[in-house]
């Protein structure tokens, strides 16, 4: 029997790719949040630089689906500050932080969890919707 293509097929196949991405992003942001205090191993350096998911939209069978395609540095200033004993400490005693704030991760990666779910419904609909259909076929 030839496999037939359903608008819940291709809407479960363009949430997947969007699942994917999601989870994508969420790795980022966390790695963005595990280095948010983190210095230069040597005095004067550049520490940590914050990471950003860059999505672009993908072809997948189904349709126009979407995918991280890559990660760029965020080129905001770094933070500093005036901590002359520290060993990461420039020549007049400032400390360059990571350009990460835990409050805008915190709101980013929230706002990826709810696209993750809004997804995963999307998933569950379509599924649910095919048993029903088929239910009513066996009659």
């Amino acid at each position: 029997m030839p496999e037939i293509k359903t608008t819940q097929g291709a809407a479960q196949a363009i949430a997947a790719s969007a699942l994917r991405a999601q989870q994508a992003r969420m790795r980022v942001i966390a790695e963005n949040l595990a280095n948010a205090n983190s210095t230069s191993r040597e005095a004067g350096g550049d520490p940590y630089r914050r990471q950003v998911a860059i999505f672009e939209p993908a072809k997948i069978d189904a349709g126009q689906g979407v995918r991280m395609s890559r990660v760029e540095a965020d080129p905001s200033e770094f933070r500093t500050e005036y901590e002359p004993g520290h060993p990461s400490a420039d020549a007049q005693g400032y400390v360059k932080l990571p350009n990460v704030n835990t409050l805008v991760e915190a709101m980013d990666m929230r706002e990826a969890q709810r696209a993750y779910e809004a997804n995963l419904n999307v998933i569950e609909t379509a599924r649910s919707m095919e048993m029903r259909v088929l239910d009513l076929l066996k009659r």
